[in-house]
């Protein structure tokens, strides 16, 4: 086994069994993570789903991976939602396929501009459509 997913799959397992803090963690997109078995004592998993063919097999493949570590929730999230047929591309295939979606972030030039800039979006937009669907998703979780 890769010693960096070793290490990143044991201090996970650290913070989650010795911690009472929420810990958020950002993995590499992709397969690579969960065939190593590196989220595997996570208890909630957020997949990200773009309405792009190859994201949303990504989605399905990470969702079964996730259920095979016995990951207790998995949430999944759209992102960079365009139009009415893209949320309804999302919704239709995380239902085929068992995810349950929690939130529906929007395709947002404010993200793009301060991102631009350096800024976070937070600070940047903080009404933004994009950023308010973050903050809905936040406080739901």
């Amino acid at each position: 086994m890769c010693r960096a997913h070793a290490t990143v799959r044991e201090l996970l397992g650290a913070l989650v069994s010795e911690s009472q803090e929420l810990t958020v963690v950002d993995l590499e997109a992709g397969l690579e993570n969960f065939s190593r078995g590196t989220p595997r004592h996570v208890d909630t998993l957020l997949i990200v789903l773009e309405p792009y063919y190859k994201s949303l097999e990504t989605g399905r493949r990470i969702s079964e991976l996730a259920q095979e570590l016995k990951i207790r929730r998995v949430l999944g999230v759209a992102n960079k939602i365009r139009s009415a047929a893209d949320e309804s591309a999302i919704r239709e295939f995380a239902g085929a396929h068992q995810i349950e979606m929690a939130a529906f972030v929007p395709m947002d030039d404010a993200i793009l501009n301060a991102d631009g800039s350096g800024a976070s979006p937070v600070d940047e937009a903080p009404n933004s459509p994009a950023v308010q669907a973050v903050l809905r998703l936040a406080a739901q979780l």
